[in-house]
């Protein structure tokens, strides 16, 4: 048996710290594992402890626990109220966009109306159970339906994006959080880019999924599990409950609903069916099957009427307020902001506490460590089967990367780690759909399982597309670089936002309305001048002496249309007036220390804490 490895008094790695009053007593030699050194490390720090400094830490560590669950509960209630403010301020302008059924069979016209519909409802699942009901109801066909259902794929990743500007006070905490969120973003543009017109195409996407529904007998199923509802209802339901049948009645062309409220008033009705007499024109018109006569010259038959009628009123807050959705959208709009702002800066820095030192290291290790070699390779798939199960649990893409989000932030999970825990979510998110499809009536099972299905595979195709092999995985690429970007000019995050996911795709809307011939005569040159940039860009960096001497830089252009120094100088000065001399003293530290590690994705503050502080981080 070969020797032990020689044990001996030490001082503790460099990269752990010391402990508070005294040295590490053991540390294996040779090559050991972190982790193991870690562990050792721990073990004798704590011993440094009596048992009342045991138990208050314990304690503490058990108190911050139950805030953190409830501060995050609080979170995602806040999620659901301003989903529901978003449904008030634009659900009927939504139901509204739906209307217009010979601007929807245009494909590009239709992805950007899924953008626009699931950004404004908040929802992709409001935005995908609409598609379903106007395919139901025979006024969109599948093949029309396939770009809205690719749209609202991108607009729910909007949620999670706002949560990142959130953390726009430490600028590498925004750097990580914004990688996190956009890694979502550019996964769906991306996939979009090559599905879409593969789709036009061919079809591939609606013959695959009318083969799957054709080959097997599917009977209707039970409802969709409605887990977190149970839990966030109780908060919820006091605060407001919405009646989103009349977004999906506007969208089918139901004039009635126009009128209607989104807000709901009776929570508990019951429909009454009686036999009741009516007049009708002539005999012709008389019911089948049922009694027809004629009185006092009038023509009279039966006829089965559904009646409505209300038992009890809801409990929430606005049920007596006699006020407009817009108004009552805008006081939630503004309430659940500032609770998911709060909660949200609460939990960042209750994780910063809780999680640094050891633990941190551990836990780390534990999220962001590969299996071993030859193995390394199962370890993003089994993510992307931890992202879609939480997804289907939680029922809601948007919490699940919403809520992963802040610990991206803190360095905690890694964006390579984070990438395929948010594809998967993305398969998670659909598995739902398809429940809540089954669920369906037998004479709208089929087209509402295809649409089901034409999701699933949508985004099955995108990740074999963009994940499988490294070299492919340019979300991650694409997302550090505008991670850095944001960083760097925090304004650009508000800009990003409002042209991602309301000035682009409202431009393509309009040229679409304007017809196929503007579309394209618009459309093709600045795709033409976008894909020539890049390529300059490229070829800038790696191969500038094929390029011509003045293309080799941009500096003959005017400074504004190269570089964002001269926009920076302009969005600063105007925000002057908002900052103390204090504040912008330290932001000129802070930008003296922090250029340096611009490319840092990595948090300093995951390590151990002790007197002497860490200076430096690199990757």
């Amino acid at each position: 048996m070969p020797p032990l490895p020689e044990t001996h008094p030490a001082t503790p790695p460099a990269e752990l710290g010391t402990c508070p009053t005294h040295t590490a007593r053991a540390k294996i030699s040779g090559t050991p594992a972190e982790l193991l050194r870690v562990t050792l490390f721990v073990c004798v720090c704590s011993a440094d402890l009596d048992t009342k400094g045991k138990v208050l830490r314990v304690l503490k560590s058990i108190v911050k626990f139950i805030l953190l669950l409830g501060l995050l509960y609080v979170f995602v209630c806040s999620l659901d109220i301003l989903s529901s403010a978003f449904q008030l301020v634009g659900g009927k302008a939504a139901g509204d966009i739906f209307q217009d059924n010979a601007v929807l069979s245009n494909p590009v016209a239709g992805l950007v109306i899924g953008v626009l519909v699931t950004v404004l409802v908040q929802s992709s699942s409001t935005s995908s159970s609409i598609v379903v009901s106007m395919v139901s109801s025979g006024l969109l066909e599948v093949k029309s339906a396939v770009p809205i259902i690719m749209g609202a794929n991108i607009g729910t990743s909007v949620t999670n994006t706002i949560v990142a500007v959130m953390q726009a006070g430490d600028r590498n905490e925004f750097r990580r959080a914004f990688a996190g969120a956009t890694v979502h973003d550019f996964f769906n543009w991306l996939s979009v880019l090559v599905l879409l017109p593969l789709e036009v195409a061919s079809g591939f996407l609606y013959r695959l999924t009318k083969l799957v529904i054709d080959s097997f007998n599917i009977q209707t199923g039970a409802d969709a599990p409605d887990l977190l509802k149970v839990i966030t209802k109780p908060l919820t339901k006091n605060i407001i409950e919405l009646d989103t049948s009349v977004i999906r009645d506007i969208a089918t062309g139901d004039p009635a609903a126009r009128n209607k409220s989104l807000i709901k008033i009776w929570c508990k009705t019951q429909k009454v069916t009686n036999l009741v007499n009516i007049t009708v024109p002539g005999f012709a018109n008389c019911t089948p099957d049922v009694l027809c006569w004629e009185e006092d010259g009038q023509i009279w038959t039966q006829e089965n009427q559904t009646e409505t009628i209300n038992l009890n009123k809801c409990t929430h807050m606005f049920v007596y307020a006699d006020l407009p959705d817009l108004a009552v959208g805008l006081i939630l709009l503004a309430l659940s902001l500032l609770a998911l702002c709060t909660c949200l800066i609460l939990i960042v820095k209750l994780l910063n506490s809780m999680l640094k030192g050891q633990v941190a290291v551990i836990i780390k290790k534990v999220l962001n460590t590969d299996f071993p070699f030859p193995f390394a390779w199962v370890t993003g798939y089994l993510a992307m089967l931890v992202g879609a199960g939480m997804t289907f649990i939680v029922q809601s893409s948007s919490v699940f990367t919403s809520a992963i989000t802040p610990l991206v932030g803190i360095g905690v999970i890694s964006l390579e780690r984070a990438y395929p825990l948010t594809l998967g979510s993305n398969i998670g998110t659909t598995t739902t759909a398809l429940l809540a499809a089954l669920a369906s009536p037998g004479e709208t099972l089929a087209n509402s399982l295809q649409i089901s299905l034409c999701h699933f595979f949508f985004n099955i195709s995108g990740i074999l597309l963009w994940y499988p092999i490294p070299f492919t995985r340019i979300p991650i690429r694409l997302a550090k670089a505008l991670g850095n970007c944001t960083a760097k000019y925090r304004w650009f995050a508000a800009l990003y936002l409002i042209l991602c996911f309301l000035l682009f795709p409202l431009s393509v809307l309009g040229l679409s309305i304007a017809g196929w011939q503007v579309l394209m005569g618009v459309g093709v040159p600045v795709l033409v001048f976008v894909i020539f940039v890049i390529i300059v860009n490229i070829m800038q960096k790696r191969c500038p002496r094929f390029l011509p001497s003045f293309l080799r830089s941009w500096d003959f252009l005017p400074k504004p249309l190269h570089s964002f120094k001269p926009w920076d100088k302009v969005v600063t000065a105007g925000m002057t007036f908002c900052r103390t001399q204090k504040e912008k003293d330290e932001e000129k530290d802070e930008m003296k220390t922090k250029d340096k590690s611009l490319e840092m994705y990595d948090n300093p503050a995951l390590t151990i804490e002790d007197e002497a502080k860490v200076t430096a981080t690199h990757l």
